[in-house]
């Protein structure tokens, strides 16, 4: 990690060390993807199968995991896993529950009106798990479209390399009540979601991260199918005086900068002294870390600590990152929060670390990235809605209002639009 300091380095390279890297133009990944997309709407499941054995797994030769894979699923997880899969379950589906909108009509004199809220009735989600298995994203994602009344819900998980989906996401699968669940992975996957195979349905909107042939696939694949968002690499940002304890710190940096080498790990703090405590801590740590190539070259390119001139310049450049997972490890983290804009979700305190809100405290880990909680959310139960308006007018209602409807429609030099209102006010 390097360090930067407000009161030395010039404002431009510091916010530039924030910035979330551009993607650029990949033409070769977007060749790739639109070639594999027609492949698969062309050959349907025969191209998953072809592309699951090149990609995933020479042993792949189904596609639908039978009901004795998932019996063995079960007897091959501890009995402490499936405890615990079930109990981040529970909390996810309690806090999401608070998140469920009730349709309303409102009918006043003449008028009615309102908003119809009903399920997108199929949803597909994908998880990945080829660097390593991800039941908790089969959790944050098949269970708010639960909560929400989704008619039908798949998974689509890239097999091992025994040709089989891991253990603890089947599991996963089959608790959150998962309809139907498919071993394809990556751009083949999205494709099938999106148009269908003989096996796999075609479902209506496409949640889940993956790797950048995913992502390049949903973004294809926008507007035949919705989409939740366009993930792009984990982020942490800990805003910190001297307050916070160094070790903690470090430890939740690595605990991002592991997700992959390129995962984004920033401390803004007001205590050089904090800053110095902590380098020293995120490379002992990093030492004896499991996924320590990961941490060292997502550190070395993308880590960053700031020391700041006082807290609100730090809270600024917070803002500024808006950062997928943002911790407030302050003396009055409450009063720190008052000031924060933009981050997926907040953490507070030194006992609330990102890896609770990854797995089992119950607010969703599927965050928006790459600086766009600016104007985004973290994934929740209105993902997996759809929204109508409601209207009715009786005829007096209609005369009432007619003058204005029409001074707006010729104002924007549509008689037609005027003119429905003309004839039924005459």
């Amino acid at each position: 990690m390097r360090i930067l300091e407000t009161d030395r380095d010039p404002k431009e390279m510091i916010l530039a060390a924030l910035k979330p890297a551009e993607s650029g133009d990949n033409t070769e990944l977007e060749m790739i993807v639109r070639e594999i997309i027609a492949d698969v709407r062309s050959r349907g499941d025969q191209a998953l199968l072809d592309y699951g054995r090149k990609f995933d797994s020479p042993q792949l030769d189904h596609i639908q995991p039978t009901d004795a894979e998932f019996d063995e699923a079960y007897s091959s997880i501890s009995q402490d896993l499936l405890a615990a899969i079930r109990m981040a379950k529970a909390n996810i589906e309690e806090f999401h529950r608070n998140q469920v909108r009730k349709s309303w009509i409102d009918m006043r004199d003449d008028i009615t009106y309102g908003q119809i809220v009903r399920p997108i009735e199929r949803v597909g989600i994908y998880a990945p798990s080829r660097l390593a298995p991800l039941p908790s994203t089969v959790l944050m994602t098949a269970v708010p479209a639960r909560v929400a009344g989704v008619g039908e819900i798949i998974l689509c998980a890239p097999p091992q390399d025994d040709g089989k989906i891991n253990s603890a996401m089947l599991v996963a699968a089959r608790e959150c009540g998962v309809d139907k669940v498919y071993a394809v992975g990556g751009a083949p996957a999205a494709a099938a979601m999106a148009y269908g195979t003989e096996t796999v349905p075609r479902v209506d909107k496409i949640f889940g991260p993956g790797n950048a042939f995913f992502v390049e696939a949903k973004r294809q694949l926008f507007g035949v199918v919705g989409i939740d968002q366009l993930a792009g690499p984990s982020e942490i940002l800990v805003l910190a005086d001297d307050s916070a304890n160094p070790v903690y710190v470090a430890a939740d940096i690595l605990s991002q900068a592991e997700h992959a080498e390129d995962s984004r790990c920033v401390m803004v703090t007001n205590s050089r002294q904090l800053a110095d405590a902590a380098l020293k801590e995120v490379r002992a740590q990093t030492e004896s870390a499991a996924r320590r190539d990961f941490v060292k070259k997502s550190l070395d390119s993308f880590g960053v600590i700031v020391i700041t001139r006082d807290m609100e310049e730090a809270v600024d450049l917070a803002n500024e990152f808006a950062p997928e997972h943002l911790e407030i490890v302050t003396r009055s983290p409450w009063e720190t929060l008052k000031r924060v804009k933009n981050a997926g979700t907040i953490m507070l305190g030194n006992y609330t670390p990102v890896p609770l809100c990854d797995y089992a405290a119950g607010p969703n880990h599927t965050l928006p990235t790459a600086g766009t909680a600016r104007f985004s959310s973290a994934l929740s139960v209105d993902d997996f809605v759809k929204k109508s308006g409601l209207l009715s007018y009786s005829q007096d209602a209609l005369h009432k209002i007619a003058p204005t409807v029409i001074e707006m429609a010729s104002a924007e030099g549509l008689d037609a639009h005027a003119n429905t209102i003309r004839l039924r006010t005459r």
